[in-house]
């Protein structure tokens, strides 16, 4: 991961701090110490963010999952080229089960791809993943998830929301403390995963109503509080039949701190309040360090008396997104954490823009998106663009974009509902909201107890820029003591070549940064014959991480039944139009008649055409036998073997010589023949008189003829069993798919079908250009609808920008 100027920059800038109540200087030392054990951490265990544009929320059984992938440095959002091989997986929520996996190559941080959603899988909930390999070195908690359903033609009714409510109490900071005012923020989730808007009130051990709280914003809400000592305290929550369902109230301690921020009073500072109910003429000395994923902001030292400690805080220098506020008590232990969300407004601005509000059906739609800085300046990006049938494909309300992933959800843990909602101007009260969300969903990336440790311990995973061939080399199944030579060989469509490796001390190898496509066939043997007989592979192949199951009946999308029904219906005329379109081509190549020999490929190791008789050796064949002469004892007639193994002798046809022995082409002995391990052998034919009039003289006795398995240049290796040799297959990245996209402009037969595509277009790779701008062009479908056009844009810098539009079709 780079190491730019601006995060050195922003690594030790320190703020100017108004304080009151004995706030003193900033600890140099501390604040030296948090930021370089900061900076090392970072260094060995530099984060990666993975986002997935997906053509739709929903699908159906038959369509495709079109998506593009963005990979970006996890601290200043900028393109990250550092893991080439972004995974992206299908989980079946219900069961867990891995639907799909897929390989994709990224180039300068972006790569894209599809997945086929065959009849065969069931519908439901599911969940699409994207990770790298050095992801894995983390919580899955890192990965990019995002929930979509899959629709079925038999089972698409709703699931019915469940009653159960799940609702928890966070005290601002962490604690409540005994005698101290602070605020509670709570959360309550249904039985479907998504917010519920609840009321309720708190109730001490003597039944006396304490105080009242409602949520304001998809469950989510806020109160003050002050707790008393030697009280325990119970919530109540109404639910919709009217009863109350008790849910438990955190407890207070006696001795701690408390942590309280304001971060909407005013738009250029924050303002910290630090309060402690310890003796009253007790000072504590505690430190405030804020940082911004993971790069630090400020760190300041102050004494907490009495009245409490009050600093006002600076904003304007702070990077748009999360900062961590974490306090420390004076034995330098983290003590309580607030998240606070800075907004500046730093983002790409994206404007879409059609030649025209209203298209004719199968009319050509010409587009043009352009992109500038908060300055409006344009700028050159990258970028993907979706466009739906609107009376199909319901749109999401504030459904996850690029913006609202890597400035929020992506350091957030669990799932949050409606995230771009958050960042819509248009909402007065959305700043409000956010903070809730901030005191509900507060979480680190690390554990302060890591970042602050004499020595760090390295990674387990590493970076990829390829695909990895990896195992381990034992002799005898036990694990070697020295290094050994190995041979690779690798062949695909594009590949044919030869490696030598070589293993560490333990025995374990890799070949890394192996870059090709669908898959690669390797055959892996010690490079030296001694010895490699009793040598034996274990394969490193990639496993995907296991995923958790989704035990609630979890319904993510939005859709009302009418739009929901004439998406199926379309969709399953579309899938009847494939399935005739396949049936007819599957009829015509029946009743085509070819006349014409068959070709067969003639074996170069043979100098004639026909052998008077052919044997093929089996592996029942094999296991009987100590020698080729074994084989052919009894099972030619006209051939007569004397003896056996190997002092066997072979005559034909009453010959008082021996016959002429050859071996995949080339003359040889007796004894070159017996030699051959009989489970090497593919064939033998056997030449008698003029048939062996090829050879001259040397055939006058006639001629037995071997053939190897390995001799033959078409033999696949991979079902070859030969002790000391490994043969295999290794997937490499996935070819995306082009997206069918029909031109109108020429009338041809087969666009007299109807086209009702959910999916009207998808361009996962366009570009700006210095001028800001791209365009692109495609034809629209026969629905008379409304069309979305949705894209995505991210910046080389790390700026992200997301814009949506829409027109008619009349």
């Amino acid at each position: 991961m780079p190491c730019t100027k601006t995060l050195l920059k922003l690594s030790f800038l320190l703020f100017s701090i108004l304080l009151l109540a004995g706030f003193q200087a900033v600890d140099e030392d501390f604040a030296q110490k948090v930021a370089g054990q900061l900076l090392k951490y970072r260094g060995v265990f530099p984060q990666e963010k993975a986002y997935l544009h997906l053509d739709k929320p929903y699908y159906t059984v038959g369509d495709t999952l079109w998506y593009k992938g963005y990979l970006v440095e996890g601290s200043l959002h900028q393109a990250d080229s550092a893991s080439q091989v972004l995974y992206v997986d299908l989980i079946e929520q219900s069961t867990g089960k891995n639907i799909a996996l897929r390989r994709t190559r990224l180039e300068g941080g972006v790569g894209h791809g599809d997945i086929v959603l065959p009849d065969s899988i069931p519908n439901g909930a599911y969940t699409i993943r994207a990770y790298t390999n050095w992801m894995r070195n983390f919580s899955e908690d890192f990965f990019f998830q995002k929930s979509i359903y899959l629709f079925g033609q038999e089972q698409n009714t709703v699931p019915a929301t469940s009653e159960l409510l799940d609702i928890q109490f966070f005290p601002e900071g962490g604690q409540l403390l005994t005698g101290i005012s602070t605020r509670v923020a709570f959360k309550a989730v249904n039985g479907n995963g998504l917010g519920q808007d609840i009321d309720g009130f708190v109730l001490n051990q003597k039944k006396d109503t304490i105080t009242s709280f409602k949520s304001e914003h998809l469950g989510l809400g806020r109160f003050q509080f002050q707790p008393e000592k030697d009280q325990k305290y119970q919530a109540y929550v109404r639910k919709k039949d009217g009863t109350f369902q008790s849910v438990s109230f955190p407890l207070s301690v006696e001795n701690g701190f408390s942590l309280i921020v304001d971060n909407l009073s005013s738009p250029s500072k924050m303002r910290i309040l630090v309060y402690h109910n310890f003796s009253q003429s007790a000072e504590k000395q505690v430190h405030v360090v804020g940082h911004s994923r993971g790069i630090i902001a400020f760190a300041a030292k102050g004494k907490v008396s009495a009245k409490g400690l009050m600093i006002n805080l600076p904003k304007t220098e702070l990077p748009d997104g999360i900062t961590h506020l974490t306090l420390f008590d004076d034995q330098n232990k983290p003590v309580c954490e607030r998240l606070v969300f800075i907004d500046h407004g730093n983002t790409l601005k994206v404007k879409i823009n059609p030649s025209k509000p209203i298209y004719k059906p199968r009319e050509k739609a010409e587009l043009e998106i352009m992109v500038t800085d908060t300055a409006g300046n344009p700028v050159e990006t990258n970028l993907s663009v979706a466009v739906t049938d609107e009376g199909q494909i319901a749109p999401q309300p504030y459904d996850m974009n690029l913006v609202s992933n890597l400035l929020l959800t992506s350091d957030l843990k669990g799932f949050v509902e409606q995230p771009a909602y958050y960042f819509n101007r248009d909402k007065s009260e959305r700043k409000i909201h956010l903070d809730y969300l901030m005191m509900t969903q507060g979480w680190s990336r690390f554990k302060w107890e890591d970042v602050l440790k004499d020595s760090l311990s390295a990674p387990q995973r590493f970076v990829e820029q390829g695909i990895t061939l990896a195992g381990q080399v034992k002799r005898n199944n036990k694990q070697i003591s020295e290094k050994v030579m190995l041979s690779v060989f690798l062949e695909n469509d594009s590949i044919s070549t030869i490696l030598t490796p070589e293993t560490d001390a333990t025995g374990l190898f890799a070949i890394h940064n192996l870059v090709f496509s669908d898959t690669l066939n390797f055959r892996l043997q010690g490079a030296n014959k001694k010895g490699n007989q009793n040598l034996s592979f274990l394969m490193n192949l990639f496993e995907p991480p296991k995923a958790f199951l989704v035990k609630i009946p979890y319904y993510p999308i939005t859709v009302d039944a009418v739009q929901l029904n004439d998406y199926l219906k379309r969709a399953e005329e579309y899938q009847e139009i494939v399935r005739k379109i396949r049936e007819s081509r599957e009829r015509l190549l029946k009743e085509v008649t070819i006349k014409a020999k068959k070709v067969v490929e003639r074996d170069s190791r043979k100098l004639y055409t026909n052998a008077d008789a052919t044997i093929k050796v089996t592996s029942q064949m094999a296991a009987g036998a100590f020698s080729i002469l074994d084989i052919i004892a009894a099972r030619v007639a006209g051939v007569q073997v004397v003896g056996s193994g190997m002092n066997a002798s072979v005559f034909i046809r009453g010959n008082r010589g021996e016959p002429l022995f050859v071996l995949d082409g080339m003359t040889g002995d007796k004894n070159m023949i017996t030699s051959v391990n009989v489970n090497d052998v593919e064939s033998i034919d056997v030449l008698k008189g003029a048939s062996a009039a090829i050879y001259g003289s040397r055939g006058g006795n006639g001629v037995i003829a071997v053939y190897t398995k390995r001799g033959n240049t078409n033999y696949d290796y991979s079902q070859d069993i030969v002790p000391g040799v490994l043969s295999s297959k290794i997937a490499g990245f996935n070819i995306p798919r082009e997206f069918y996209n029909p031109k109108y402009e020429v009338t041809r037969q087969e666009d007299a079908r109807p086209d009702y595509r959910s999916t009207v277009f998808w361009a996962p790779m366009l570009k700006t250009g210095k001028d800001g701008k791209a365009r692109f062009q495609y034809y629209n479908t026969d629905a008379v609808t409304k069309i979305a056009v949705q894209a995505e844009v991210l910046s080389a810098g790390g700026l992200p920008g997301s814009a949506k539009t829409v027109y008619s079709v009349q």
